[in-house]
C-alpha cells in the first residue's frame, strides 16, 4: 500500500492543502471520473446537477469558479435574504460565494474563508472577472476564523468540515463569529458506522471527503453541544461520487487500503451526504 501514513493533525492539514492546491491549478475534482484524481474537471457541471444545482446557476458564475467539489447546494437552503452577510467555510474557487452574492444584493456581503492559498488567488480572480463587488475571499482556517465576533448574519459549508481534524473548534467558531439569532447551513459528509483502519488511515480518502467523516449521530450531536439550537436535518441521501467501481479514486483508494472493490462498494452503502439547519441562540 503507498502513501499510508498516521495521519496526525498536522499531516492532514498538510495533505489537505496540497492537494486542493493542486486542484486549484488543475481545475479538476476529486470527484470526477477521469485517468486520475488529478485530472480534467469535465464532470464538474453534472455533478452540479446531481447534488442540487440548477441549469441557471451552473451558468451564472464565472467560469472555474465550480470545481465539483461540493455534496449539496446550501445556499439553496439558507434561504438568504437581501442585504445579509454570508460567510462560506471553504470557499474553494468561490462558486457558491457567488450564487450567494446574487441573493444578498449590493448592500450585502459575502465573505469565502479557505486555507489554500491558491485556491484563495483563483477565487478573486474569478470574483475580478464577474465584477462581484460585495464579494471578497480571506486566507484562514475554518478552525480559527479571520473575523470578529457577531459579525455574521448566516454561515454556509459545502463538503468541507470533514476535512477538519477539529470539528468541535469549527462549529465554536462558526458561533463566535455569527450574530445572535444567526444560522448555518451545511451540506457535508458523514457516515453510518465506523470506518475501517486502512480507510481511515487512507490519504486518498481523507482528501476525497471521506476518512475524515464523523458518524452521523456524533455530528448532529457536536453541533447541540456547540451551542447550537434547532437544529433540522433537511435532507440526506447516499453519497455515491468518486466511490462507484468504475472510478478512478474508487480505484486508487482500494489500492492503498488493500481491499477489494467490492468490500469499498459495500463501504459506500454507509457514506451520506446530509443537508444540516442550526441557529445561535438569541441573547
Amino acid at each position: 500500500m503507498k502513501d499510508k501514513i498516521k495521519l496526525s493533525d498536522k499531516k492532514i492539514k498538510g495533505i489537505v492543502q496540497e492537494r486542493y492546491s493542486q486542484i486549484a491549478k488543475q481545475n479538476s475534482s476529486c470527484c470526477a471520473k477521469s485517468e486520475s484524481c488529478c485530472g480534467s474537471s469535465g464532470m464538474a457541471e453534472q455533478i452540479g446537477k446531481v447534488i442540487g444545482y440548477g441549469e441557471e446557476e451552473l451558468q451564472s458564475v464565472p467560469e472555474n469558479a465550480n470545481l465539483g467539489l461540493g455534496c449539496g447546494n446550501p445556499v439553496a437552503l439558507a434561504s438568504l435574504r437581501e442585504g445579509e452577510i454570508v460567510l462560506d467555510l471553504g470557499a474553494g474557487a468561490g462558486f457558491d460565494c457567488f450564487l450567494a452574492a446574487k441573493r444578498v444584493g449590493d448592500k450585502g456581503k459575502v465573505i469565502g474563508i479557505d486555507m489554500t492559498k491558491e485556491m484563495v488567488e483563483k477565487a478573486n480572480e474569478n470574483a475580478r472577472k464577474g465584477q462581484y463587488d460585495n464579494v471578497e475571499f480571506r486566507l484562514g482556517e475554518i478552525e480559527n476564523l479571520p473575523l470578529e465576533a457577531e459579525s455574521v448574519d448566516v454561515i454556509i459549508s459545502n463538503c468541507v468540515i470533514n476535512l477538519s481534524p477539529d470539528k468541535r473548534k469549527v462549529f465554536q467558531e462558526a458561533l463566535r463569529v455569527l450574530k445572535p439569532g444567526g444560522r448555518i447551513m451545511i451540506s457535508d459528509i458523514v457516515l453510518l458506522k465506523k470506518l475501517p483502519e486502512s480507510i481511515k488511515e487512507s490519504v486518498q480518502a481523507y482528501t476525497g471527503c471521506i476518512a475524515g467523516a464523523m458518524k452521523r449521530d456524533d455530528y448532529l450531536d457536536l453541533i447541540k453541544k456547540s451551542g447550537f439550537q434547532e437544529l433540522d436535518v433537511q435532507g440526506e441521501e447516499y453519497f455515491s461520487l468518486g466511490l462507484e467501481s468504475e472510478d478512478a479514486l474508487a480505484k486508487a483508494l482500494a489500492l492503498e487500503a488493500g481491499i477489494s472493490i467490492e468490500q469499498l462498494t459495500e463501504l459506500a452503502r454507509s457514506v451520506l451526504s446530509i443537508k444540516i439547519g442550526a441557529i445561535k441562540p438569541k441573547k
